[in-house]
């Protein structure tokens, strides 16, 4: 008998390695609904910096993060009647977004809000511990990462394509500063879950690391 007869794909990976776009592709293909859990974090961060919450309050962030009015339709994310898709990829957004994962009250605060994402047909949620600890009885699990190098490149060519300045150095030291405050915090360090497939999409396009997700997930249906 199945624990989980909702199917869950988890695409946990460090910032920049291109799990988003691969869940949203994958989740496409499937017709499952989508997460992308890091966007949950950078809205706390958009509303937090609006309303000049303290970085260092975690009780005040933790109450933001638990009453975000936001949604997901299609690959656009809503705050209320926002449409903060781009806003929430600003640089700024997403260094806060980083610093304030690391509170265990506000990730305690989103975990109730990300496991309602669970619905039929099924789920495909990306972020640092969705497999680790959102959904450990996950279907499968998938560990998606690339070089530093490889991770700085598509942040650029992202940032410069929706017309946000940005600098190869720059982006270099922030994703270095990122990989070892995720991989080093207390509660839900980012590092593969147990029984992950690692895929590391350095060398690889979008549509192979999409392909290489649909081949582990069709094994696993054939074997389960």
């Amino acid at each position: 008998m199945q624990t989980h007869p909702i199917p869950v794909i988890t695409i946990d990976g460090p910032t920049a390695s291109g799990k988003g776009t691969v869940a949203h592709r994958a989740a496409q293909q499937l017709g499952f609904h989508y997460l992308d859990s890091g966007a949950l974090y950078r809205l706390t961060a958009l509303s937090a910096l609006r309303h000049n919450v303290a970085l260092n309050d975690e009780h005040a962030l933790a109450k933001t993060a638990e009453k975000l009015p936001c949604k997901f339709i299609g690959d656009q994310v809503w705050l209320a009647n926002e449409n903060v898709t781009s806003a929430i990829r600003a640089e700024e957004v997403g260094n806060t977004a980083s610093k304030i994962a690391v509170l265990p009250t506000v990730r305690h605060a989103l975990v109730g809000l990300q496991l309602g994402f669970r619905a039929p047909p099924g789920l495909v949620a990306d972020g640092r511990d969705m497999g680790t600890v959102i959904f450990p009885h996950a279907t499968l699990k998938i560990f998606l990462t690339a070089s530093v190098e490889a991770r700085a490149y598509r942040r650029y060519k992202q940032l410069i394509d929706k017309g946000f300045p940005a600098n190869m150095e720059d982006l270099l030291k922030d994703l270095r500063e990122r990989d070892t405050r995720d991989s080093s915090r207390a509660i839900a360090p980012l590092k593969p879950a147990e029984g992950a497939h690692i895929l590391d999409t350095s060398d690889m396009t979008a549509d192979q690391a999409v392909d290489q997700v649909l081949q582990w997930y069709a094994a696993v249906k054939k074997h389960a």
